[in-house]
């Protein structure tokens, strides 16, 4: 019986066929950045204050300055000790029944009573039109952004249940045609909705989508190369989300209303559709529903492709077919499977509060939005090949555990920072942003090798959904707490992101050792390293005897 791994390294671990399918299912990062982070274009939220009709009526009259029109309308407040205009209260003065000239705009208003916004807002727009602006989601209302980013999480969580069920059901290649038409449909509705509420009902369906197809096309791309190319590939498809993010801030620059850049975010899907015709099914799952001619027939499809010849197979064996009683129950029995579950949890949550709040928080610290935004992507691409060359030269634990150190100290370090050091300022929230995307990259695959095989496509699954619920949390913890004190989350993000990597440093070492088998072998690791040890040794000595039968033959 031959394995379809054995089979693979015959048709080629990663021939031109790979290569040419790794490079189409790469391009779905690209769009997927705008899904996951074009918030802070499409919902930019530009310096406002209250609309008096009476005075903006007065000031297209005189020609008056937005300053100058302000300072009749807005009071000042204490913010963080600094005195600024309010954005939610305006002085109590009906100017219709009061007398207002050309020349009453220097009027002294300190001991006049205020109010909250009757009329609406009056924006600084910058060339933008956010849904912010569409909906003056601001002051009272400004929770409804956060809404945007969290209702998109929420269909990632559901999407990854969803669609997980539904790939190992009816296959990698229907489940990415399915998302790929919910997502042209769901995407291009958004652009056009009417009212906020709808809003957010097709963000979610959007989200619920996108996730399952992004996992599909993973777990497809990882499922047709060989064993070896595995983690490369796996960190290569997430750096070209970097590379969407670059992308991002060029698109917000020319696309200036929200609604045409959801347009432009949603087209690639309607392209991905021709990738049904493409790509082909995953052999490793047609061998998992017992369809293993279908499984032979793409597979030498793939050696003719990589121009490569298969011996005469008859038949395939999926050696690592799940096992049907593995159970939620499972992740928690023992003490070192609780152990590494719990850590890993805590570590996709993280990983997804942090990234998300620092990514986030380029909208709202002010400065350029554009060039601060690539910038900061910009600094991501270290982080595929800091990972590359640390993971099998170091191990795993410490990068793990340093890139989430890393990243909390940079966050508490940029709080205080005084604005004045903006470069400096920039440098090391930069910093923190490399480090976080390393931990991030990191976590998705040490996640792999802590559990044993037949409970480990759940413990993954499990773990991941705590990224999601990260993803719902860190909006709201971003924003409101910036309206508090605009640096309280980057504390926030450094004290959780310190505590992430202090949990890292308990987890065992997985470099060199086999990948576990069964839950015996994750609570008695030293077992298990043991036999790898006592194995490299026994190869070691056989290669030393068969060197020293040729020297002899030779002799």
């Amino acid at each position: 019986m031959t394995t379809f791994d054995d089979l693979l390294e015959e048709a080629g671990p990663f021939g031109r066929c790979q290569r040419r399918v790794f490079a189409l299912l790469c391009l779905l990062s690209l769009p997927f950045a705008g899904v996951y982070v074009g918030i802070v274009f499409q919902g930019f939220t530009p310096d406002h204050w209250c609309r008096d009709p009476a005075v903006v009526e007065r000031r297209q009259a005189c020609s008056w300055s937005l300053e100058d029109s302000r300072r009749l309308t807005v009071p000042l407040v204490n913010s963080s000790g600094v005195m600024q205009q309010s954005s939610c209260e305006r002085y109590a003065v009906d100017w219709n029944t009061t007398g207002l000239s050309c020349d009453t705009q220097e009027l002294n208003l300190s001991g006049v009573p205020v109010t909250t916004c009757k009329d609406g807002w009056e924006y600084q727009y910058e060339g933008r039109k956010s849904f912010v602006t569409e909906f003056n989601l601001v002051c009272s209302e400004g929770w409804y952004v956060d809404m945007y980013q969290s209702t998109l999480n929420v269909g990632f969580l559901a999407g990854s249940f969803a669609f997980g069920f539904f790939a190992d059901r009816f296959g990698r290649k229907i489940s990415f045609l399915l998302s790929n038409v919910l997502n042209a449909i769901s995407g291009m509705a958004l652009a056009f909705a009417p009212n906020y509420v709808s809003i957010l009902v097709l963000r979610s369906i959007f989200g619920f989508g996108v996730k399952g197809g992004w996992m599909s096309t993973y777990v497809l791309l990882t499922e047709i190369v060989g064993v070896e190319y595995r983690r490369t590939v796996g960190i290569l498809f997430q750096m070209f989300f970097s590379v969407g993010v670059l992308i991002l801030p060029l698109l917000a620059y020319f696309i200036a209303d929200w609604r045409w850049m959801q347009v432009v975010i949603t087209a690639p899907y309607i392209l991905f559709l021709s990738y049904y015709w493409l790509i082909p099914e995953s052999p490793r799952w047609l061998i998992s529903q017992n369809n293993s001619s279908k499984a032979l027939e793409i597979t030498e499809a793939i050696a003719k492709e990589n121009k490569r010849n298969l011996k005469n197979v008859k038949t395939l064996t999926d050696e690592e077919g799940d096992s049907t009683s593995a159970s939620l129950v499972d992740l928690f029995r023992t003490p070192n499977m609780r152990k590494h579950t719990l850590i890993l949890m805590f570590n996709w949550f993280t990983s997804a509060v942090v990234y998300q709040g620092l990514i986030m928080r380029v909208g709202i610290a002010g400065g350029n939005v554009y060039i601060d935004f690539f910038i900061a992507g910009l600094v991501e691409f270290p982080a595929a090949f800091l990972i590359l060359f640390t993971i099998e030269r170091i191990g795993r634990r410490i990068p793990f555990a340093s890139a989430n150190i890393v990243a909390g100290a940079a966050c508490l370090i940029t709080a205080f920072i005084p604005d004045r050091m903006s470069w400096f300022k920039t440098v090391v929230a930069c910093i923190g942003r490399l480090g976080i995307t390393v931990a991030f990259e990191m976590v998705v695959f040490v996640n792999t090798e802590l559990y044993p095989t037949y409970v480990r496509n759940l413990g993954v699954s499990v773990c991941s959904t705590l990224c999601d619920v990260g993803g719902i949390v860190a909006p709201f913890l971003l924003y409101r707490l910036a309206a508090i004190w605009l640096e309280l989350p980057l504390i926030i993000f450094g004290v959780v992101a310190f505590v992430a990597g202090g949990l890292v440093l308990l987890l065992p070492e997985t470099k060199g050792v086999p990948l576990p088998e069964t839950i015996e072998d994750i609570e008695f690791p030293n077992r298990k390293q043991e036999d790898a040890v006592e194995n490299q040794h026994m190869k070691k000595l056989l290669k030393s005897d068969l060197t020293n039968n040729k020297e002899t033959t030779t002799v």
